[in-house]
C-alpha cells in the first residue's frame, strides 16, 4: 500500500540525499586515490603566493599596505575561479569512461549524480582555502579585522567555489571530452582571471582594460576578501560601483552565476543523456 504524498515526497528527498551523498564519496575516493589529482588545489595556490608575492613583492608598490597583504585576496579569488576546472574535468571523464552509463543502470535519484559532483567538489574546495591561508601566513599576510568579517569572508569564498562548480557542471555538460573542457576553460577563464584587480591595483590599469576590470565579478572577488581580511584595497573613489561596493556585488554575480548555470546545465546534461 502505498504512502500519502507528503510520505512519498520525503521518502524521494530522503533517497536524494542518500544518492547524493554516495556520488560524492566516490569522488572524495578518487581524490583519496589520485593525489596527482589535486595538484590545481594544493600546488599551484603555492606557487602563485610565492612566485608574486617574492618576485613582484618588492617590485609593485601598493598605497596603504604591503603587496603581499594585497596580494592574497587575489590569489585567493584566482585560484577558487578555477575550481570549475576540476568539476568540469571530472564530469567529462565520467561521461568519456562509461560510468555515467552505469550510474543510470542502477535505481539512481534524478539529479544525484550532479548533485554528488557538487558536494565533493565544494569539499575539495576547502583544501585550497586551508593552503592558500597557512601559505599566506608564512609570507607576512595576516588578518586585520574583526573574526566576524574573517568568518564572513570564509564564507564567501566557499560561495565562490560553489557558484563556480556550476560553471564547470555547465562546460561538462555542453562539451564532449575531456579535452574541449579543459581548452575552453583555459581559453575563457584564465584571461578573464587576470583582467581584473587579482594581482595589481584596479587604478593601474590602463583605460578600457581598467573598465573590463572595474565590472569583473573576480575583481569584487578579490576586492571583497582584501575588505573583510582588512587588507590593502581599491580606493572608494573614482572607480566604479561593484568595486566601491565589491561584498554587495559580490553576492549578486554569485547568485546570478548559480541561478543562471545551475539549471542549464542540468537541461544540458540531461540532454546529452538522452541522446
Amino acid at each position: 500500500m502505498s504512502g500519502t504524498p507528503s510520505e512519498t515526497r520525503d521518502t524521494e528527498r530522503s533517497t536524494l540525499r542518500s544518492d547524493v551523498w554516495v556520488i560524492a564519496q566516490r569522488g572524495l575516493l578518487h581524490m583519496r586515490r589520485q593525489p596527482e589529482a589535486l595538484t590545481d588545489a594544493t600546488i599551484q595556490p603555492v606557487m602563485f603566493v610565492l612566485l608574486f608575492g617574492f618576485v613582484f613583492g618588492h617590485a609593485i608598490g601598493i598605497e596603504g599596505g604591503s603587496y603581499r597583504e594585497f596580494l592574497m585576496g587575489g590569489i585567493m579569488a584566482q585560484t577558487l575561479t578555477f575550481a570549475s576546472f576540476n568539476v568540469a574535468l571530472s564530469l567529462a571523464n565520467d561521461r568519456t569512461n562509461g560510468a555515467i552509463d552505469r550510474f543510470r543502470a542502477l535505481p539512481i535519484a534524478r539529479g544525484a549524480l550532479l548533485g554528488g559532483h557538487a558536494v565533493a567538489n565544494t569539499i575539495r574546495g576547502l583544501l585550497p582555502i586551508a593552503i592558500m591561508s597557512l601559505c599566506g601566513l608564512v609570507i607576512g599576510w595576516r588578518i586585520r579585522s574583526s573574526v566576524w568579517d574573517a568568518i564572513v569572508a570564509y564564507l564567501l569564498m566557499i560561495l565562490i567555489v560553489f557558484a563556480m562548480i556550476w560553471v564547470g557542471m555547465l562546460m561538462a555538460s555542453t562539451l564532449t571530452t575531456p579535452e574541449a573542457v579543459q581548452g575552453v576553460a583555459f581559453v575563457v577563464i584564465f584571461p578573464v582571471t587576470f583582467i581584473a584587480s587579482t594581482f595589481v591595483s584596479i587604478t593601474d590599469l590602463p583605460e578600457g582594460l581598467r573598465q573590463i576590470a572595474e565590472w569583473n565579478p573576480i575583481t569584487a572577488w578579490a576586492e571583497a576578501l582584501r575588505r573583510l581580511f582588512g587588507n590593502p584595497h581599491a580606493p572608494d573613489v573614482g572607480v566604479a560601483w561593484p568595486v566601491q561596493h565589491p561584498l554587495l556585488y559580490s553576492l549578486i554575480s554569485l547568485v546570478v552565476i548559480v541561478a543562471v548555470c545551475a539549471p542549464l546545465s542540468i537541461r544540458a546534461f540531461n540532454r546529452s543523456l538522452s541522446r
